[in-house]
């Protein structure tokens, strides 16, 4: 099964007082149109910041094939960039006095709740806004219901009692493992301490000061007009999500005219409460020593830590936010599809790399299996002490689940040989000599990890 190229014309939009003044370089413009012209991409709104002087390059469309032009105005999920709106209402509270950044996050939970401790030693705000507190990715419980809107029925109940039964690997503090179950945990801590829901609250502190009327969780009528629709690998339309207990991780919505408010706000000393709490949350909050990683409140640190910076991505939409410290240069660049535009947002911002056109994933022909043989491969792979990979079926469907992600469809390519659309990967099914799956391998990133099927 191969891409079909399909010469596509799009517009273009560019905002800037005369050709002389751009901003954006010529690098980053063509490799803007590179992508939607090989159709990686099918629209992507791009914001520059200098001083007071914001540019704005636009090219494609909300929708492959059929929709409208983006511009700034267009609306994208901004998925992780959530992150740090949440550890900016975080730093209010602790500069208001009303919170603390070592307070154990018990003191905000219920108390009905047995929370993860290791070594006498608890979890605490900061853990959860630095990613150090020892608690996975995601939860083990975590079993959408759609794999297209996968945190939709995810409950404040299962979330409660995946804390009260997790055991934590290593010890709270020790480590950086990215988490979007404790800044979801965060998020949702400030909701029960304020009493007021976590969109409330990002438009009370952030979003209504700067007058940014289109970000938020909820879609109005001019945000829904405007929205630009996400596409998966295969470029087909997905599902917007849905994100209510874990809000706090990846639940905003925004354009590039209002993340550009957001970053000069945080770039511009004006001594607002608001300003102070953004400047707390650009601060070095963690660092391990051993490998010299840096991380501040929920903001990370690239280019021998001159770019101060967050990326995010949904089902359908990757995006990239950042700004160079100690200037009052920004950049913002969304996009409706999943292939990553990280790397334009750091070079915009003087990052020595080169912008190389993603590869498309070129998939292999489906067959059909019989459904004895995918009978046979039922059942749970351990890859890791605590990493299983779960494969099941539903009817002529095979899908895969590993310890704490969403479930994926997974497709046969050779009757033993099955594939991933959503990433890269394939999983191979072993059969010994008595015609029985003892095992299986997942090749993914250049690595074949063998797994025992668990009896």
């Amino acid at each position: 099964m191969k891409y079909l190229y399909i010469l596509l014309i799009y517009f273009t939009s560019f905002q800037f007082s005369n050709a002389q003044d751009l901003e954006i370089s010529s690098e980053v413009i063509n490799h803007i149109k590179a992508r939607v012209d090989s159709t990686l991409n099918p629209g992507i709104s791009m914001a520059y910041m200098d001083g007071d002087k914001v540019t704005y390059f636009n090219y494609g469309s909300t929708q492959f094939e059929t929709g409208k032009p983006v511009n700034e105005n267009s609306v994208y999920e901004i998925g992780s960039i959530s992150k740090v709106f949440t550890c900016i209402v975080f730093a209010d509270e602790v500069l208001k006095g009303r919170m603390k950044l070592n307070e154990p996050i018990s003191k905000y939970l219920p108390s009905s709740l047995n929370l993860p401790t290791r070594n006498d030693k608890v979890i605490t705000l900061k853990d959860l806004a630095t990613h150090t507190s020892a608690l996975p990715r995601m939860p083990s419980n975590f079993e959408p219901a759609d794999i297209k809107n996968p945190f939709a029925d995810y409950s404040v109940e299962l979330l409660y009692e995946f804390l009260s039964d997790y055991v934590l690997p290593r010890d709270i503090g020790s480590q950086y493992e990215y988490s979007n179950l404790g800044m979801g945990l965060l998020g949702h801590i400030l909701e029960l301490h304020t009493g007021k829901t976590y969109e409330e609250l990002i438009k009370e502190r952030i979003t209504k000061p700067l007058g940014m009327l289109d970000t938020g969780i909820a879609l109005t009528p001019i945000m829904q007009n405007n929205l630009a629709l996400g596409h998966d690998g295969e470029l087909k339309l997905t599902n917007n999500w849905d994100i209510p207990t874990l809000a706090g991780a990846g639940a905003l919505r925004s354009t590039t005219s209002d993340i550009m408010k957001f970053i000069k706000a945080n770039i511009t000393g004006d001594g607002s409460d608001l300003y102070l709490a953004m400047n707390l949350s650009h601060q070095v909050a963690y660092t391990n020593e051993t490998s010299g990683f840096k991380i501040g409140l929920g903001w990370h640190y690239a280019n021998d830590n001159s770019i101060v910076w967050h990326n995010g991505g949904t089902g359908g939409y990757k995006t990239f936010m950042g700004f160079l410290k100690g200037t009052k240069k920004g950049v913002a660049v969304f996009t409706n599809s999943t292939f990553s535009v990280d790397a334009i947002g750091m070079r915009q911002l003087g990052a020595n790399l080169k912008l190389t056109l993603p590869t498309k994933i070129e998939y292999p022909d489906i067959i059909e299996v019989s459904p004895e043989i995918l009978d046979s491969y039922v059942g749970q792979y351990q890859l890791a002490p605590e990493f299983i990979l779960t494969i099941s079926r539903n009817g002529s469907q095979l899908s895969a689940q590993a310890t704490g992600q969403a479930e994926f469809e997974i497709y046969a390519s050779s009757k033993n040989e099955f594939f991933l659309k959503v990433v890269e990967a394939s999983v191979t099914f072993n059969i010994n000599e008595n015609g029985e799956v003892k095992s299986l391998t997942l090749h993914q990133g250049g690595q074949d990890l063998p797994a025992n099927k668990m009896e």
